[in-house]
This record gives C-alpha cells, structure tokens and sequence, in this order.
C-alpha cells in the first residue's frame, strides 16, 4: 500500500458549483495537508457527493478554485483522476450486489491493469490481500469467504470492500461518501476508525457527512457545504456537470 508520505494536500477556495436547478454547493473553503482525514459535513441536499465527485477529478466545478497536489481543477482534472479514488459513493459505485468479493476485486485488479496470467496469480492474490487486511475486511469470517456476494454484506462491511477497493489503485487521495449511514454507533465508530487508519497510512481521505460528530474526534478538520436552493439526486447533478 502506499507509504506515509503519499497523500495528496486538497486547497478549495470559494468552490462552488451551479446546475440547471441552481446552486448545488457553494463556496466551499478549506485546506488539507496530505495524509489529512477531512469530515465534508451538509444537511441532505448540500452537494456533499458532488463536492467529493469533483475533488476526485470526476465533475467539474463553475466557481471559486481547487487544486489536488498542487494540480488546479478542473483544467487538470485527468490528472487528478490518477492519483484519486472513490471508496463507496451512493448511487455511483456502489458494489453490484450479485458479484462475489472475489469478482470484485478481480474487476478492479483489471482496471489498474494488473495481468491475469498464471504467472501474475500470486501478485495479484497478495495484492488483494494487502488491500482486504488495510480495510479491515477478513474473508475468513464472511458466510462463504471471497465468494460471498455483496448483497450478504452488512453496512459496515460493504464500506470496507469498497475501501479495499479503491486502495487497490494505490491511490494518494480518497473519496467516500456517507459512511456512516445506516450503521448504530458502534458501526459508525468503527467505519469513521477505518478512514483514521487509512489517512495513518498516508492516503488523504475526504468523507461527507451529515453529522461530523459523529467522527468523535477522528478527523482532522471539518469543512461545511452549503445546502443548495434546490436538492438534486447526485445523478441529475452529474448529468448538469460532469468533467
């Protein structure tokens, strides 16, 4: 996985966004350093997730400006993406509940072109590996180990495959939405620990929110979103900016 000094530093200045339906997040301010875990906290409705799909690279905004390890945004969003990536966003990446974990994972290996020879079995079996242990996920307690479809996995331990899955990519920064939804507080405890544990690897993480105490003093810092006029669904808010 990536070393402690492989996070990317995020600055966002009066960063804005505004869609067909007017605005969808609004001078949005704050500065990570690298390896920083940062809790986005807005109401339902605030552009949380396109203020994470566009920090990734992946939206483009319409005011103020950003920047991921020293690349402006959006003019170097292509560049963003490559050291960026999504844990579990909602209603954009979320596990297809009929794949295995195992196919999961076999998909994702595929994307960070990861050869499937024979010869590659190994490297590719411990790069899993790696990337299921730093998220917490053990096969071996899951109902049929890496066969086990998403659909029989809890809240918490869907945000760990997918955790596991963006760390895949070694990235320098990671964005995830909501991942304290759905889970009591012991489960909400435990997935704000995960992020704690991957921003301690290096890795900056930005996680939204609509309660930062619910952190309980794991984040770093604490930057606000703006409700918007009109509460968009994130795919109608892609549909009105995508990079």
């Amino acid at each position: 996985m990536a070393d402690r000094h492989a996070g990317a530093a995020v600055r966002a200045e009066a960063l804005s966004l505004r869609g067909a339906r007017g605005w969808v997040y609004r001078d949005v301010e704050f500065e990570a350093p690298p390896g920083a875990l940062v809790a986005l906290e807005g109401e339902a409705g605030s552009g949380r997730t396109s203020l994470l799909l566009t920090l990734a690279g992946r939206m483009r905004p319409t005011g103020g400006s950003a920047a991921v390890d020293g690349l402006a945004l959006p003019k170097q969003a292509a560049k963003v993406r490559r050291i960026a990536a999504l844990g579990p966003v909602p209603g954009v990446n979320e596990p297809d509940p009929a794949l295995t974990v195992a196919a999961h994972l076999r998909e994702q290996l595929h994307l960070h072109g990861r050869p499937f020879a024979p010869s590659a079995r190994r490297g590719n079996d411990r790069r899993a590996a790696l990337a299921l242990a730093a998220a917490g996920l053990d096969p071996d307690r899951l109902p049929d180990g890496l066969r086990t479809p998403a659909r029989e996995l809890g809240a918490l331990d869907r945000l760990r495959l997918g955790t596991a899955l963006a760390l895949i990519g070694e990235p320098r920064l990671i964005c995830v939405d909501e991942p304290d939804e759905r889970l009591d507080d012991a489960g909400r405890r435990a997935a704000w620990q995960l992020l704690r544990d991957t921003a301690d690897r290096g890795i900056t993480v930005l996680a939204s929110t609509t309660d930062a105490g619910r952190a309980a003093g794991l984040a770093d810092l604490t930057a606000q979103t703006t409700p918007a006029e009109t509460p968009a669904a994130p795919e109608q808010e892609a549909a009105d900016a995508r990079a």
